[in-house]
């Protein structure tokens, strides 16, 4: 018992360190984030841009001390990423984990935030256990989730009359949140998921996935994955002859994606995004600055990262404090209004609430250069995409 006295004064006096570090030296952000693998296209080193961008943007200091990022690649393997926030914590004073593709990365980093009182911010992570039942007081779920992707692109689907699916999943957190919340879209809109099948994450042969896929009988073949592995099972589909005789449909896409098929492959598919680059005016300003750095337009994770790191910079001036608790109180009760989100708000349950849009893809025809991909079919208001509070298994929301 002494021992275990012994080593939870160390882990204390380990973060108040780290704090006091962070205190001294200005504030740090971690950009925590795949850099070589299936979702390096949608953060990578370009979210690193995005952040920098912000804190550039921010001025390069606050409270008269200067802001730092460093960035660090999780290689989509929880035990690596904890590993690195709980170093970066305690060791180096990083007071802020922003990005963090990959559930579960995601879940592990927010639940070590809450140990060590760092805020965590997921951007690339969809699953909705992060604001349910790993929900945290420090933890922020920002551009996009499981529930609003299906509530969009899931629902848009059944209206066209596709009733019977088959899920093609990743097999993490993400990828079965992703099925889950479809497949109760489908059955409570009169639909029935007549199979399902799990592949690893970072599959290269989707074949016998698919032969079931194609055996199955259904309507809709829905991927329940994201990246590399996502258009590498398009790209095979389409040589197996799926389409068009079975819809497929992808449930997380980026414009990343859609630029690797190409419009000829891509061309009708109907998804959910919560960004495009060129919805209005000051998407489009942003997105072109964001060009000129790297070639490419950003994904809705990109954009949320700059938009996130810009709204935790405001926090901890108008907080006159790197303090988790104290900046996430204002994080929480300052709206979110930029090129990312109009009106938005960050819940209790650390869910931001903001608009998502159902896209799809144009054809080759009517694109008039290599990102100009979408066209904007309905914009979901926020009440409307993300899971309602009266069904959150979050023990911060408090119950009537």
């Amino acid at each position: 018992m002494r021992r275990q006295h012994q080593l939870a004064l160390l882990a204390t006096l380990g973060a108040i360190a780290g704090q006091a570090q962070a205190d001294a030296n200005g504030v740090k952000i971690g950009v925590l984030t795949d850099m070589s693998g299936v979702y390096s296209a949608i953060g990578g080193k370009g979210a690193v841009t995005a952040v920098q961008m912000a804190v550039d943007d921010f001025g390069g200091q606050v409270l008269g001390k200067p802001i730092k990022v460093v960035s660090a690649d999780h290689q989509n393997k929880a035990d690596i990423g904890v590993a690195k926030a709980r170093e970066w914590f305690d060791t180096q004073g990083v007071d802020m984990v922003v990005d963090l593709l990959n559930s579960s990365v995601g879940i592990g980093v927010q639940k070590l935030g809450t140990e060590k009182k760092r805020i965590v911010i997921n951007n690339g992570s969809g699953s909705t256990a992060l604001t349910n039942k790993e929900c945290s007081p420090y933890g922020v779920h920002y551009t996009y989730d499981t529930f609003a992707l299906a509530n969009g692109t899931g629902r848009a689907m059944m209206k066209t009359g596709a009733r019977n699916w088959f899920f093609l999943t990743a097999d993490y957190a993400f990828g079965q949140s992703l099925e889950k919340d479809t497949s109760d879209v489908v059955r409570e809109m009169g639909g029935k998921v007549v199979g399902t099948v799990r592949h690893p994450l970072s599959t290269s042969d989707f074949s016998s996935y698919l032969l079931q896929a194609q055996g199955s009988g259904a309507n809709v073949v829905a991927l329940a994955n994201a990246g590399a592995d996502f258009t590498n099972a398009v790209k095979q589909a389409r040589e197996f002859g799926i389409m068009p005789k079975q819809t497929v449909v992808g449930m997380l896409v980026f414009d990343s994606d859609i630029a690797s098929l190409g419009l000829a492959t891509a061309q009708g598919m109907k998804y959910t995004t919560a960004f495009y680059w060129d919805l209005n005016n000051d998407t489009r300003a942003f997105s072109q600055r964001y060009y000129k750095k790297t070639g490419a337009m950003p994904t809705m994770v990109q954009a949320g990262d700059y938009s996130s790191t810009m709204h935790y910079l405001k926090a901890v001036k108008a907080a006159g404090t790197v303090e988790a608790g104290a900046v996430m109180a204002k994080m929480r009760t300052t709206p979110i209004n930029d090129f990312f989100a109009r009106n938005g708000k960050i819940r209790e349950d650390g869910r931001m609430v903001h608009d998502m849009y159902l896209v799809e893809v144009k054809k080759p025809a009517d694109s008039k250069n290599k990102w100009d991909m979408l066209k904007v079919m309905q914009t979901i208001p926020g009440a409307q995409a993300f899971m309602p509070l009266s069904r959150s298994e979050c023990p911060l929301v408090k119950k009537s």
